[in-house]
């Protein structure tokens, strides 16, 4: 972790900046603005402290009205100007402000204490499996263990398994040589040279058939890959990095993936957390990606910030598209807004949200009588539609006979709890037309 200063002045001014930054996976220590620093530190101060500031500090201005967060520019360090209605998103963009790249953004308690273990694991070589749920950052991690590997001066590549094409996933992965089939006019060195003295990140690996799992098993116990239409095989030092979005102990067990595979890949197992059991993460998230959207744009715009509403409707809703969910929320709230802030309004959450009320992580009471969709007024309902209203009705009951526990109400239904959470957002959706 990099280290960072937070002036004496600042903590004894805003307590919460000091607590959030400790709290966001950055190693931050208070320090004396006045006094001789290291070459390339960054510190966060006062923006009545700016004669001891750099271009590379942030100079905080803690008072009351519309916040602002002002970009470093001409030799100025960055500024970021808020009071107390607007602290808790301030804090988040401070601190994202300051997360190194490749870092996740993490202001969530059990995302910090994951990025430790992640940190660890990152110095071996042994081979991780990541598994959670479409959305989840599992991308994002692979890239920050291979950034805190011995291997990060080497080439990171990332592959979507379900995206290749099935008959030529073998030669794509392990390479072919020159006329070892139809259209091979050039030979090819394959993923798994390209990746030679790096890292390599198989995502979605359960979609992998059969007989290439057992390359692939050859080739993370032996070293070596055999080319396509090759004799002899070739040694590789490649890390290997997979994940799933899938449950991959029960494809196992299932017999659609291999379990001597599954076992091999699981060395350092990493389990990515639903945004919704992380909230602490929602808030960090937002801020990093608001400033991405916010380093696109041209011109002189100012930098847009949500209201506290806004905060408390993110923080509140359930997620069930996780981070890539979030992302479309505030890009598309930044396109449709209507005034200098996000509202509310702004954000077109499709499930509602409760304001300031902690949440159960078993599901609400669901209302016990049949589902009816009505079409169109003058127009009889549709087939799609009572198909539709039979599926809900079906999450409903199953949902019921399971006391309220999702998982055990997909396994019922047969379909995956991620599945089952966008039903729940239509049901959502209904009870408030």
């Amino acid at each position: 972790m990099s280290t960072f200063g937070i002036s004496d002045a600042l903590c004894a001014r805003v307590p919460a900046l000091q607590a959030w930054l400790e709290h966001a996976y950055l190693d931050i220590a208070p320090v004396a603005a006045h006094l001789p620093r290291d070459k390339g530190s960054i510190y966060v101060m006062l923006a009545s402290e700016i004669a001891f500031a750099t271009c590379r500090d942030i100079l905080i201005d803690y008072r009351e009205g519309e916040p602002r967060y002002i970009r470093a520019k001409d030799g100025l360090p960055a500024r970021v100007e808020f009071g107390p209605a607007d602290l808790e998103f301030a804090c988040a963009l401070v601190a994202e402000l300051l997360r190194p790249s490749g870092t996740p953004a993490v202001g969530d308690g059990a995302s910090a204490r994951l990025m430790l273990l992640a940190s660890r694991i990152a110095m071996s070589d042994a081979t991780v499996l990541i598994q959670g749920d479409t959305g989840t950052g599992k991308e994002g991690m692979a890239r920050f263990l291979h950034a805190r590997s011995n291997r990060c001066d080497k080439d990171f590549i990332a592959v979507n398994c379900a995206a290749l094409p099935e008959t030529m996933m073998e030669a794509m992965l392990f390479g072919h040589k020159k006329g070892s089939f139809t259209g091979a006019a050039q030979a090819s060195d394959g993923l798994f040279l390209a990746a030679d003295g790096g890292t390599l990140f198989l995502d979605e690996i359960a979609e992998l058939p059969l007989n290439l799992q057992a390359k692939l098993l050859r080739a993370l116990q032996e070293g070596e890959i055999l080319p396509v239409g090759a004799t002899h095989p070739v040694p590789v030092n490649v890390r290997v990095i997979a994940a799933c979005n899938r449950d991959l102990a029960a494809e196992a067990e299932e017999g659609r993936f291999r379990s001597d595979l599954y076992w091999r890949l699981n060395v350092m197992p990493l389990g990515m957390i639903p945004l919704a059991e992380r909230r602490g993460d929602v808030l960090a998230i937002a801020a990093a990606m608001l400033l991405g959207f916010d380093e696109k744009h041209t011109g002189d715009a100012n930098f847009v910030w949500p209201t506290k509403d806004a905060i408390s409707a993110l923080k509140a809703h359930e997620w069930p598209g996780n981070a890539r969910e979030l992302g479309n929320v505030l890009q598309r709230a930044l396109v449709l807004r209507e005034g200098e802030r996000i509202m509310v309004s702004d954000l077109s959450l499709m499930a509602p949200v409760s304001h300031g009320q902690p949440r159960s992580p078993s599901l609400a009471p669901v209302p016990a009588e049949p589902i009816i969709i009505p079409g169109p007024r003058g127009r009889p309902t549709r087939l799609q539609d009572i198909a539709r209203a039979s599926k809900l009705d079906a999450v409903r009951h199953a949902l019921r006979e399971a006391d309220g526990h999702r998982a055990l109400a997909a396994r019922k239904l047969g379909i995956s709890e991620r599945t089952l959470r966008y039903r729940l957002a239509e049901l959502r959706n209904l009870a408030m037309a």
